[in-house]
């Protein structure tokens, strides 16, 4: 290779890295996300911009691994038997929202003028889901865990396994080849190589992966394991291409019949830093191939195309969802999030133009219909997001607190409440528990057994409720420092009998309680915690017990008195005791003397 072609290859990826590192920050910053963000950079850079790239195609087809991986990792969050739990969402809910919408969106096609075929082809190309945006967006904001957001992964799972049917009704509906001598390929004999490529796979993840990874972690070595990683990511991919499926799908089984395995979350951390990069990647392919110079000549009906096609995609959804029994705020965030067109569609359309179902001027069209869906799907979701009704709080299962008479108090009952909470039960004390999130007081009740009331400890109607006038102690162990300052003055105004007892999130919050006189109690969340393992690392360092318990001693002493000064107003006057202390005690454990 010339040293001209290597400093080219270097521009350009420099170039990409550059662009996002700039771009994504700043549109994170101004509110836009992410994936807008690798958008704009990609629209930068590629033909349409500063022309660093020419071909977007080109890095687009080593992007789309940044899904692949994408899917993996969710694969391997779902378990075989969620996944069967879920059944009903993949194959009902997502079988319905894909007719339905595959229906109207035809006969907006068919309204455009164009025949059957057309329509069809292009409706169903828009019907496939941008699984990475929908992901990415849902990732952001923490609800691919939740019930709203598991709906939406079981629908993006179905289309996922749409693409293979469509691809044969492509075929099915291709006019006959111009060469009468082309022999066509069997039709049964691609839905064979498909089987079998999946039972391939199935094989393979039940009898070999964990004996394979057993053998390289006995090995001891870190970078083989990342490789292993990733040849069964790619390898899963390509078994899956060569059957004439989802590359995407056969990652995404992959990860799940690893999802069981001992191995599970070396894998994910031995995945994630490719699949960021690469999806990255992909979004910036995604901006550069928006053809700028098709949306220019044909811009009314790109953008009557747009309108209309995410219009009609997002009520579809929205219907569909409601008579599923969503609530509205769930059928419109469902509707918002999932009424663009999807990479598949890519995939779709290159078929079709090859099987001359659709001609060079509809596919560039539906491409540039596509990218600008995705493209304004971010911008969508934040105008949802500012202007659109709250979520409502689903209450199946939860009962608020009501006329409650116990001894103790307990609000919140996250990882510390439910420690905390053990101690006063053990001694048979009356119990009464609030939180403010439903899932969590269903999981108490499903796995821990605890009957949790619903209710903001902050508000006195819940207190009373609650029976905090009658309780000798209230413990407030939310996991939200200005909340646990709400909660803790509005404690202590209305039942100043109570001993309150509260989580402090730091140092700086401890003192904020002492100074507002919000607690009797402040118990610092990491302090206990940190002290238990410096006592370890000094008895492991040749200490003895005794020494052990005297420098802990002393550095809670310490601590105490550099308190007392930070609550009286005196930060640096408590830190140079500190460290003052712990000279002393250096040079005492030493035998050195203490500087005058």
């Amino acid at each position: 290779m010339s040293v001209e072609g290597s400093a080219g290859d270097l521009i350009k990826v420099v170039s990409l890295l550059g662009a996002a590192v700039v771009a994504v920050p700043l549109f994170k910053k101004i509110g836009l996300g992410s994936v807008l963000g690798y958008l704009a950079a990609g629209l930068a850079i590629g033909p349409f911009g500063l022309q660093l790239f020419n071909d977007p195609q080109a890095i687009l087809h080593v992007a789309e691994l940044g899904v692949v991986m994408f899917l993996f990792v969710i694969g391997l969050e779902m378990q075989p038997s969620h996944l069967w739990s879920l059944r009903r969402q993949i194959f009902g809910l997502g079988s319905l929202q894909c007719l339905v919408c595959g229906i109207l969106l035809t006969l907006v096609g068919i309204g455009f003028g164009y025949s059957l075929a057309v329509s069809f082809v292009s409706a169903m190309g828009f019907v496939l889901t941008s699984t990475a945006i929908v992901m990415q967006l849902l990732g952001e904001r923490g609800d691919i865990a939740a019930p709203r957001g598991q709906r939406m992964v079981s629908i993006l799972l179905f289309e996922d396994l749409l693409i293979v049917p469509l691809l044969a009704i492509v075929a099915f509906i291709a006019p006959p080849a111009l060469d009468p001598t082309a022999v066509a390929p069997s039709r049964w004999g691609t839905i064979g190589l498909a089987l079998g490529a999946l039972a391939a796979l199935v094989a393979a993840g039940v009898w070999l992966l964990n004996p394979f990874f057993r053998i390289l972690a006995n090995a001891k070595a870190r970078e083989v394991m990342t490789a292993a990683a990733l040849l069964v990511v790619l390898g899963a991919a390509l078994l899956m291409q060569l059957g004439g499926l989802s590359m995407a799908m056969g990652a995404f089984l992959a990860g799940v019949l690893l999802s069981e395995s001992t191995f599970r979350h070396q894998l994910e951390a031995d995945i994630e830093p490719f699949r960021g990069l690469l999806l990255g990647l992909f979004f910036l392919g995604v901006g550069m191939s928006l053809d700028l110079s098709v949306v220019a000549a044909n811009w009314q009906l790109i953008v009557a195309g747009v309108l209309a096609l995410m219009a009609t995609k997002a009520l579809c959804i929205y219907g569909v969802a409601r008579l599923a029994k969503s609530s509205h705020a769930d059928a419109l965030d469902r509707a918002v999030l999932m009424a663009q067109g999807g990479e598949f569609a890519f995939v779709l359309f290159a078929a079709a133009l090859g099987a001359r179902v659709i001609d060079p001027t509809v596919n560039a069209n539906m491409t540039a219909i596509v990218v600008l869906s995705m493209a304004l799907t971010p911008l969508v979701v934040l105008v949802h997001r500012r202007f659109g009704p709250r979520a409502v709080v689903s209450m199946e299962g939860v009962e608020a607190a009501h006329d409650r008479q116990a001894s103790v108090l307990v609000i919140g009952f996250g990882r510390v409440g439910q420690i905390a909470s053990q101690g006063v039960l053990a001694r048979g004390a009356t119990l009464t528990i609030i939180d403010n999130d439903t899932q969590v007081i269903r999981d108490a009740h499903a796995y821990l057994g605890f009957k949790v009331y619903y209710g903001d400890g902050g508000r006195s109607d819940v207190l009373h409720a609650a029976g905090a006038h009658n309780a000798n102690a209230i413990l407030v162990c939310v996991d939200d420092k200005a909340a646990a300052t709400r909660i803790a003055q509005s404690v202590r105004e209305e039942c100043p009998h109570a001993r309150v007892l509260v989580r402090a999130f730091d140092r700086e919050h401890a003192v904020e309680l002492v100074k507002t006189d919000g607690a009797d109690v402040v118990v610092r969340e990491t302090f206990e915690s940190a002290m238990k393992m410096s006592y370890e690392a000094m008895l492991a360092t040749g200490a003895t017990e005794d020494e052990a318990d005297a420098v802990l001693s002393d550095l809670r002493r310490l601590d105490g008195e550099r308190f007392d000064l930070e609550v009286a107003g005196d930060a640096f006057a408590g830190r140079a005791l500190l460290k003052a202390g712990l000279a002393k005690r250096e040079n005492r454990d030493t035998g050195a003397q203490a500087p005058a």
